[in-house]
């Protein structure tokens, strides 16, 4: 299956939360005849209630609300007004990573019970695929059981690692996988940290540590730190993405678990409130449950055309 049967796979539950009634809505508003005129308030109120319920936010439903409010049809349908509106929100926060200097160094952050750690195991898989040569750095020294499940998801992609003894210096243990990386030249070099909060300030300490390191030893790293959030908490996902931005240096959102929730819409949220890409999704728990996140394939996914 390819990245649009994955996502729209992946959108199912929320496809089947919203589906019937966009479709009532497209059939009603997109009649030959009301195509040339505005779309009438009743059906602006419901599409509103609508993509709210889908937990697309507050702040990017009005955006899509005044749009198709506003833009001329000209004969375009309710259904490519709003998922062309979604595309822009994706379109306008867009940014490739830029390495000048290799390896490309990749911190991995979040909170425990996000599959931070599985997402690490999986990015490693897939970027192995695609002709790299990662090394994976397990950097959450203080519980044994994320370095353990780590090296279990390093054998299943036949990714080397690197870890240390419980307990050691985080920035450490990323300082040998860097040296490691570049005398067996392997790039990227992706770090497991330890899951953190916010408000736990000997957390952050030790990862603005371990960017001084990566840093020091190659020019500009870390060059991407991708946030792991979890589709199911909703619209907490953005209160805690923020929360990151500030001390982690976020360039990126890893979104996990969007098989498992009915409001797979916080994805528009996260990019129109944050400023911020998402750069892959997690769908299913199998190794290669990881793919590149698409704009296209996921408004295709929730409004294409009838399931």
């Amino acid at each position: 299956m390819g990245v649009l049967g994955r996502i729209r796979e992946g959108l199912s539950r929320t496809k089947q939360q919203i589906a019937d009634r966009f479709e009532e809505l497209v059939r009603f508003a997109d009649e030959p005849e009301r195509r040339t005129r505005p779309i009438d308030v009743d059906t602006i109120d419901a599409l509103e209630e609508l993509l709210i319920s889908a937990d697309v936010g507050v702040a990017a439903t009005g955006r899509i609300i005044a749009a198709v409010k506003t833009r001329g049809r000209n004969g375009q349908s309710l259904r490519d007004l709003v998922k062309q509106e979604i595309r822009d929100v994706f379109a306008a926060v867009e940014a490739p990573v830029t390495v000048a200097h290799h390896p490309q160094v990749t911190l991995i952050v979040g909170v425990n019970g996000t599959g931070k750690t599985t997402t690490v195991g999986k990015l490693a898989n897939r970027l192995k695929r695609e002709g790299a040569r990662p090394l994976i750095c397990a950097a959450d020294t203080f519980r044994a059981a994320a370095v353990e499940q780590l090296e279990i998801w390093a054998a299943r992609a036949g990714v080397e690692m690197i870890r240390a003894h419980e307990g050691a210096d985080p920035a450490a243990v990323v300082f040998d996988a860097i040296s490691s990386g570049k005398a067996k030249g392997r790039d990227p070099i992706l770090v497991d940290t330890a899951g953190r909060l916010h408000t736990r300030v000997n957390l952050m300490n030790e990862l603005d540590k371990i960017r001084r390191i990566a840093s020091r030893e190659v020019a500009g790293a870390p060059q991407e730190v991708l946030l792991v959030l979890d589709a199911t908490v909703g619209q907490n996902g953005v209160t805690q993405a923020r929360e990151f931005m500030g001390v982690a240096g976020v360039n990126g959102i890893v979104l996990t678990k969007l098989d498992g929730t009915a409001k797979g819409g916080v994805a528009v949220a996260i990019a129109h409130d944050l400023k911020i890409p998402i750069r892959y999704v997690g769908i299913g728990e199998g190794i290669d449950g990881l793919v590149p996140f698409s704009a296209q394939e996921y408004s295709d996914g929730l409004f294409g055309v009838k399931w």
